[in-house]
């Protein structure tokens, strides 16, 4: 369950885990944003696909009932909205939410199924303030353990590299990774999304199986 606690939001989970460990995982993480922006980044030219940055700058506190779960830093809050599965626009992107000495810098690239590009980096200020940035050139990460394709964006002769995975799926990568945006080095969260591969006929069955519907769920 998700709801605001004044300027809280408030992230409740009680949940039980998909194979191959079944268990159960109560707690509760809490965001704090700095702000809440008013940008919107439409991802096709019709607006079908939106990225919303609610807080690119926010605090988290985390509490699971876990030893050891329990972790208070740097956050975000943000969320893609969209009229049509993004399949059906998209082959392949990537996104990377970087913090910075001055808020948080935020770099969207992603190829359509008809061949356009979107390429678009934003600094966010603490206020929620924003302006869009010259973009750093594009940089090869190493594969991920499913060996879906990773690039971001870098200072020239800069390398990026993994410093801690996060998910790994055959179409789907989340890691943290460590770059250096105009001068400065920073370890953001980054992910890459290989839509070719999730529209396998041999992929969608097993996803069914890795996130079931509930029955009668509304």
């Amino acid at each position: 369950m998700m709801r605001w606690d004044g300027a809280d939001l408030v992230i409740e989970i009680d949940e039980i885990s998909s194979l191959p460990l079944i268990s159960r995982i109560r707690g509760e993480i809490r965001v704090t944003p700095s702000a809440i922006t008013s940008v919107e980044l439409p991802l096709t030219p019709d607006g079908a696909h939106i990225w919303r940055p609610f807080a690119p700058t926010s605090r988290i506190s985390v509490n699971i009932d876990r030893p050891g779960w329990q972790w208070q830093g740097e956050g975000y809050f943000d969320a893609n909205f969209g009229t049509r599965a993004l399949e059906e626009d998209f082959s392949y992107w990537t996104w990377g939410r970087f913090p910075t000495s001055t808020g948080a810098t935020c770099f969207y690239d992603a190829t359509r199924l008809d061949g356009s590009e979107l390429s678009a980096g934003f600094a966010f200020d603490p206020s929620g303030q924003v302006q869009q940035i010259p973009l750093p050139q594009k940089t090869a990460l190493r594969r991920s353990l499913w060996a879906v394709k990773r690039e971001t964006r870098a200072d020239a002769g800069f390398r990026p590299r993994q410093v801690m995975q996060m998910l790994d799926a055959p179409f789907y990568t989340r890691s943290a990774v460590e770059t250096k945006l105009a001068g400065e080095v920073t370890t953001g969260v980054h992910e890459a999304l290989d839509l070719r591969r999730f529209r396998s006929a041999l992929l969608k069955p097993m996803l069914a199986l890795r996130v079931p519907r509930r029955k009668g769920w509304r």
